[in-house]
């Protein structure tokens, strides 16, 4: 079984009272508030993921039992071929409520950071990307180590811890009785602890986790490389009808940033020299280091045709 392992400032303040100071006046109103706060990548994973978790919690254990016997990752030969659906459908189970925490508070914590950098197209084929390797790679060599069912988002959150080191790694990663530590020794010594217990039979499918990790790392560089990770989303929502195909023009000439571009769908008649100002500081300090005027001029920009 693949099992994973802030302070919220309120806005306003003064003489006002609480409730004055507030964006919401009840406690489903700060739920409400904080959840449409979060990227909308991440909050329709978590949702979904929750949603599931909360079926396989009220279900009880036959709902249970089928779920992970039917929609785990079951990389034994051929079912990982035959049932190609599970290597999506094993994400959305957990095998208990601190498994699906831990799980979810990672991607909270670090995947804000990812998503509001690459865009939430380019967010949502990491993550499932990294989440489809690992389950590949547990696929491969479980002939050496163990072909038990596996569930739980781990693979994917570690692909994109290692998204988060390659964007940030000198960002500090604060956890309770342990000091600083840069992302990238951070996200290290999470991947070396999984390749020294691999095969420990501890329960931890640490193949799914490393398979999740390279997928990270591989998409992150073809993202940093200008490839435009988003195409995958796209092709999609033309299947399905929600976007029509845009006639596209001279492509040679765009910017080497322009994957931020394509996967906000900044319109083209923008000013290129303050557009790509924008996308500078984006990439050297991150989407927070924007003032309030650049993040409305970039919101403005990103607006769907």
């Amino acid at each position: 079984m693949d099992r994973g392992r802030g302070s919220f400032n309120f806005p306003g303040g003064g003489g006002g009272g609480m409730r004055n100071s507030l964006p919401f006046d009840s406690f489903w109103g700060g739920i409400k508030f904080a959840y449409f706060r979060m990227p909308v990548a991440i909050r329709t994973i978590m949702l979904a993921t929750f949603v599931v978790f909360v079926i396989q919690m009220l279900g009880g254990q036959t709902l249970n039992n089928w779920a992970v016997t039917y929609l785990g990752f079951d990389p034994s030969f051929p079912t990982f071929l035959t049932q190609p659906w599970r290597m999506i459908t094993y994400l959305f189970l957990h095998g208990g409520f601190l498994h699906f925490l831990f799980n979810m508070l990672w991607l909270w914590w670090m995947g804000r950071a990812v998503e509001e950098t690459v865009g939430p197209r380019t967010f949502t084929v990491l993550y499932f990307g990294a989440g489809i390797l690992g389950a590949l790679l547990d696929a491969g060599l479980a002939m050496i180590f163990t072909d038990a069912i596996v569930i739980g988002a781990s693979g994917a959150v570690t692909g994109m811890l290692v998204a988060f080191a390659m964007l940030f790694p000198r960002a500090p990663i604060m956890l309770f009785l342990f000091p600083p530590t840069e992302a990238r020794y951070f996200v290290a010594g999470w991947i070396a602890i999984d390749i020294l217990f691999i095969g420990a039979g501890d329960g931890v499918a640490r193949l799914v986790h490393l398979g999740g990790a390279l997928g990270g790392y591989l998409m992150i560089k073809a993202y940093k490389q200008g490839k435009d990770l988003s195409l995958v989303i796209r092709y999609f929502e033309y299947l399905f009808g929600r976007v029509k195909p845009s006639k596209s023009k001279n492509k040679s000439s765009r910017n080497k940033n322009m994957h931020i571009v394509q996967d906000a769908e900044i319109v083209e008649e923008v000013d290129q020299n303050e557009l790509d100002a924008i996308l500078e500081k984006i990439s050297k300090k991150g989407y927070d280091s924007l003032s309030k005027e650049e993040k409305q001029k970039l919101f403005e920009l990103s607006k769907d045709n």
